[in-house]
C-alpha cells in the first residue's frame, strides 16, 4: 500500500511503530505476538508482520490469541482475531482458551492470561512474548501508583522488558494506534470493558487525564511517561545498591530450608534467611527498605505493604517486641540472637 494515501499524522504514526519495533527487537529472534483484536495489538500485530516481511525481524514472528471466556461471543472475538494476525502473514497463530480462576476480576484474567502466554512460548520455543502496552497505558499506570503512595519502583510504571516479555510500543500512544488500525482499514475490536464506569484505571482514562490535560495542557501524559523513566533509572540503581548492602547483611548467601522434624509445620520444611541487623540498621532507609522487601520475596512471601514495611523497619531498630512480624505469603520475621550473641532479623517462610 502506497504511503502517499494515508495522512500525514497517520503515515507519521505508522513510521513511529515501525521504528519502535526495530529498536527495540534484535532482528534474529523468534516472536509471539499477544493479539487481543484491540487497536493497540492489532497495530503491533501488524507492524511486526511488515517487518519480518521486509527482512528486518528474520526470525519466526507468530501470534497468540487468548480467550478469557468471561463475556459473551469472546470465542468468536478470539478466532476473529486470529484470522486478522493469519492475514497480516503472522505465523503460527495460535488462539487459546483458558479458565480464569478466583472472582474473574481483571488481575485473575491477567495472571491466567500471562501464564497461558509463557505456556505457549516455550511449547513454541520462541524467544519472547510481545505485548501491546502503550505511552497511554504508561501514564494511567503511574498515576494510579502516585494515588496509592507508592515508591520509585512502582512510580517507574510498566517496565519495557521482564522476564520473557517485550513491549515495544511504550513509546506509541494510543492516539497513534487507531490512526495505524484507520490507515491500514483493520477493523480492530472495540473491547467494552474498557468503558466499565466502576473499574478505577477507565475512570483514570476517561475522567482523570482529559481534566488534567485541560488544566495543565496535553503534555502531560508526555510527563508523566518522563517520570516513569527517570523513577525506573533510580530505582534501577537502588535495586543493585540494596542487593551489595544484602550481601553483606545476609548470615548465608541464600535462603536455607530447615530440614529437622520439630522444624516442619503442616509437613513443610520451613525456608528460612537470617540477616545481620545492625547491618540493615545501618544501611540507608531507602535500601533498607528494599532489603527488607527483597529477603521477604526470597523465603517465598508477596512484597510487603507500606504498613508491614514499617513494622519491619520497627523490629530492625529494636525497639518493642522481637516479633513475629506477620507478612502475606506465610512469613514471619522475628529478632533473634546467634549463638555467639549477634542480633539477627530471621526471615521464615513456608
Amino acid at each position: 500500500m502506497a504511503t502517499a494515501r494515508w495522512p500525514r499524522a497517520t503515515h507519521e504514526a505508522i513510521v513511529a511503530a515501525r521504528t519502535a519495533l526495530t529498536d527495540h527487537l534484535p532482528a534474529g529472534l523468534d516472536y509471539l505476538v499477544a493479539c487481543s483484536g484491540g487497536p493497540d495489538s492489532l497495530t503491533l500485530a501488524a507492524t511486526a508482520a511488515h517487518l519480518k516481511s521486509e527482512g528486518v525481524l528474520q526470525g519466526r514472528v507468530g501470534a497468540v490469541v487468548v480467550d478469557h471466556g468471561l463475556q459473551p461471543g469472546s470465542d468468536e472475538v478470539a478466532a476473529d482475531a486470529g484470522e486478522k494476525c493469519a492475514e497480516l502473514g503472522l505465523s503460527p497463530v495460535i488462539v487459546q482458551r483458558v479458565q480464569v480462576p478466583g472472582t474473574g476480576n481483571e488481575a485473575d484474567a491477567r495472571q491466567a492470561r500471562y501464564e497461558a502466554l509463557e505456556e505457549i512460548r516455550a511449547e513454541v520455543g520462541a524467544d519472547y512474548i510481545l505485548t501491546a502496552h502503550t505511552a497511554d497505558d504508561q501514564a494511567e499506570q503511574v498515576l494510579l501508583s502516585l494515588a496509592r503512595g507508592s515508591g520509585t519502583r512502582a512510580l517507574a510504571g510498566i517496565p519495557e522488558h521482564r522476564g520473557r516479555m517485550l513491549r515495544p510500543l511504550l513509546g506509541i500512544t494510543r492516539e497513534q494506534t487507531h490512526a495505524i488500525c484507520d490507515g491500514l482499514q483493520l477493523h480492530p475490536w472495540h473491547d467494552p470493558t474498557n468503558d466499565l464506569p466502576d473499574a478505577r484505571r477507565n475512570r483514570v482514562r476517561h475522567e482523570l487525564l482529559p481534566v488534567m490535560r485541560e488544566v495543565l495542557g496535553n503534555g502531560v501524559d508526555d510527563a508523566l511517561v518522563r517520570t516513569a523513566r527517570l523513577a525506573r533509572q533510580d530505582a534501577d540503581l537502588l535495586d543493585e545498591l540494596a542487593q551489595q548492602t544484602l550481601a553483606t547483611a545476609a548470615v548465608q548467601d541464600d535462603p536455607s530450608v530447615l530440614g529437622g522434624v520439630d522444624d516442619r509445620v503442616e509437613g513443610r520444611a520451613p525456608l528460612v534467611w537470617d540477616l545481620r541487623r545492625q547491618v540493615v540498621l545501618e544501611a540507608p532507609a531507602a535500601l533498607r527498605s528494599r532489603v527488607l522487601r527483597q529477603v521477604a520475596v526470597a523465603v517465598g512471601g508477596k512484597p510487603p505493604t507500606a504498613e508491614r514495611t514499617a513494622a519491619l523497619e520497627k523490629l530492625t531498630a529494636g525497639t518493642g517486641a522481637p516479633g513475629p512480624v506477620q507478612l502475606d505469603g506465610r512469613v514471619s520475621v522475628t529478632r533473634i540472637r546467634s549463638e555467639d550473641g549477634e542480633s539477627l532479623l530471621r526471615f521464615r517462610g513456608l
